[in-house]
């Protein structure tokens, strides 16, 4: 009887031990999101609520729903600039970390305007108070605007882009043309200088409303005294007349030629291939982060010589961008192009093997930076309520990605080599050679208008 005990014990151990270890093979595993408990101020502000008894600190993050996406024609960084208007004097953040015991952070993307602060569970009321200031009291005088736009400029000039950046921005214009997608959030130093007073109000007026946003508090405070500062503080901020929706118009065909763009100084030579993405709602749009992830290990062993190879997928509101991208020697140029096309022909007519889906999903590549449990909760209800997702969807169960799935989505973006924007930066006259007729022809040279059936000019 007790080796019979014995061997039962011996046999839940080793199993046990299974369960640990294949377990341990699955480094992303999902777990429920919390529903959070939601209330409504009559302004139309949207407050999103979770306790945590006995936290000294407390977390409030603000989401404007539009973003740069909304700038203005030729005046990208509108938005940005706008939410520098928010917290223009730096002391208000020395103020949030020095007496509240937090931070203040402000940050603008594509389809939101976020405003995290933290602090004291105490000063509840204060950070409230600084939200309020910074959209209800928001300075836009002549004077403002200018020492903003100077500073930002300022900014933007600094950050002197280099031959990956200015690579980077090309691929996006010519996957995007005119669309919003096709510029930085932060603007440029030309797009920005052209903004003017009359554009920010526009912009405040449009979208800094208050049922255009969404709070989100998570801390040691109780549900009643949130509520209570909140109709009390933010109450006056006004709602807007009318949404202003997310619609725009879709950008042109892509011209699948290659732009070559002269780097006469240029060692090396910068590729870029990119295929418009999917939205951040799409349900393939985590797949095709895990695809990104194993179409740049297949491009650096095909190719070793390619250096700071980087293959993303950037999911935004509407849509998205792939990008291949890599440093290669001028006289590989060519044959990297080559490479990329095949890997991704290759991935949409057989897909991945399992061991790749696997590897591509324990490197974590795409993940993003890990933020605080608090925080990460707050994103993923922003992001519910920005991309109309379901919270039982998030976090996404990577695990669950099959080599199918990865072939599916591939046949979606690369089943078509025609959508495929190239962009290539070095030396123009070594690199013409052997790019041959793939290289864009030069627009040919405008006729002169033929006004012989006008009449004779007066004097």
């Amino acid at each position: 009887m007790a080796q019979i005990i014995n061997k039962t014990v011996i046999y839940a151990r080793i199993i046990l031990m299974f369960v640990v270890i294949t377990g341990g093979l699955r480094p992303i595993q999902a777990q429920n999101v919390p529903e959070p408990d939601r209330e409504r101020l009559l302004n139309g502000l949207t407050i999103l609520y979770a306790n945590r008894p006995g936290d000294p600190q407390v977390l409030l993050k603000l989401r404007i729903q539009s973003g740069a996406a909304f700038d203005l024609a030729g005046k990208a960084g509108t938005m940005a600039l706008l939410a520098d208007a928010m917290f223009p004097e730096s002391t208000t953040g020395e103020y949030v970390a020095e007496q509240l015991g937090g931070r203040l952070d402000v940050t603008t993307s594509y389809d939101a305007i976020d405003v995290t602060i933290s602090g004291k569970a105490a000063g509840l009321e204060r950070i409230i108070d600084l939200l309020r200031n910074a959209l209800v009291n928001l300075n836009l005088s002549a004077e403002n605007v200018a020492t903003l736009r100077e500073a930002k400029i300022k900014e933007l000039t600094q950050k002197q882009a280099s031959i990956s950046d200015a690579a980077n921005r090309a691929i996006a214009l010519r996957a995007f043309g005119t669309y919003p997608y096709a510029n930085p959030p932060q603007g440029t130093v030309e797009t920005v200088a052209k903004i003017e007073r009359a554009d920010l109000m526009l912009a405040r007026d449009r979208f800094l409303n208050a049922d255009n946003a969404t709070l989100v508090v998570i801390g040691g405070v109780e549900k009643s005294r949130v509520m209570r500062a909140a109709r009390q503080i933010l109450g006056p901020w006004q709602k807007s007349e009318r949404i202003v929706p997310a619609t725009f118009r879709q950008p042109g065909p892509v011209d699948s030629h290659v732009l070559l763009i002269d780097q006469p100084a240029a060692n090396n030579a910068e590729v870029r291939l990119a295929v418009r993405g999917l939205s951040r709602s799409d349900p393939d749009a985590a797949a095709a982060s895990v695809l990104a992830a194993i179409a740049g290990k297949r491009w650096q062993t095909a190719m070793p010589s390619l250096s700071v190879v980087s293959v993303q997928h950037e999911a935004h509101g509407l849509q998205g961008l792939f990008v291949l991208g890599a440093s290669v020697s001028t006289a590989s140029a060519a044959k990297a192009i080559a490479s990329a096309k095949e890997v991704m022909k290759s991935i949409a007519e057989s897909g991945p093997t399992q061991q790749e889906v696997s590897e591509a999903i324990a490197s974590r590549s795409f993940i993003s930076q890990p933020k605080s449990p608090d925080e990460s909760l707050a994103d993923k209800w922003l992001d519910a309520e920005t991309y109309k997702i379901q919270l039982s969807t998030l976090p996404v169960d990577f695990s669950r990605i099959s080599p199918a799935d990865i072939k599916r989505v591939a046949g979606r973006l690369f089943g078509d080599p025609a959508n495929q924007a190239i962009v290539v930066l070095g030396n123009a006259s070594e690199l013409k050679a052997q790019l041959g007729d793939q290289v864009e022809a030069p627009p040919s040279p405008k006729k002169p208008a033929n006004n012989s059936s006008l009449p004779p000019r007066r004097p």
